[in-house]
């Protein structure tokens, strides 16, 4: 097994263990923690991005290994053609090593991508339960449900470049409210201004044109 193959054999390995401590039944306090670190972690963040572009890579490898499985194919049918018993039976022994170890790399690259896509799921389900459990613990009058730890819940999932992106708009959100409620005060000071100048020179205002 080449080195990279043996790269994602251990990425399906820790895949295979994250998903047994996600699917691991534990306390409501302990795994809501758990996953607010998880979505509050800039360590997490980076790791998530880093992940994608491996699970790149290992769609290549897989695209790959499938064009070798229909080369091996291809090639062990071309075989069987052949005459010569001896000569048949080396170069099939060759190929069907050669067909063993394409389906080995492409099976273990289809599981690694589609266990990524299950963890996704599944960090997703488990969060809204959580989200829901927290919502019924609110409605029963709960003290614990209207704390920190909930309103982190509550924006648990929003980590990475799309959290960035989220936390940038509302901070534009808040700056526009800003400028509105400093713009209203200047004008309420400019029209007390303008009454109080109007108020003590009566005089002062411009006559109409006969």
């Amino acid at each position: 097994m080449t080195l990279y193959y043996s790269l994602v054999f251990l990425l399906l390995v820790a895949e295979m263990t994250l998903f047994m401590l996600l699917i691991i039944p534990l306390p409501f306090t302990i795994r809501r923690k758990m996953f607010t670190f998880i979505s509050e972690s800039p360590l997490v963040a980076k790791l998530q991005y880093g992940m994608k572009i491996t699970f790149i890579f290992i769609l290549i490898l897989f695209i790959d290994s499938v064009n070798r499985v229909y080369r091996v194919q291809i090639e062990l049918a071309e075989s069987n053609k052949q005459q010569g018993a001896a000569v048949l039976g080396h170069e099939r022994m060759e190929v069907q090593a050669r067909k063993f170890y394409s389906q080995r790399n492409m099976y273990l690259c289809g599981f690694t991508l589609f266990l990524s896509l299950i963890l996704n799921r599944t960090y997703t389900m488990i969060l809204d339960v959580l989200r829901l459990e927290e919502k019924v613990k609110k409605y029963e009058g709960d003290p614990k449900a209207t704390g920190k730890q909930a309103d982190k819940l509550a924006n648990a999932g929003n980590a990475g470049e799309i959290g960035k992106l989220k936390n940038q708009l509302a901070e534009k959100d808040r700056d526009i409210e800003t400028l509105k409620k400093q713009a209203a005060g200047l004008s309420r000071e400019y029209n007390d201004l303008s009454d109080k100048y109007g108020a003590t020179n009566p005089d002062s205002t411009p006559k109409k044109d006969r």
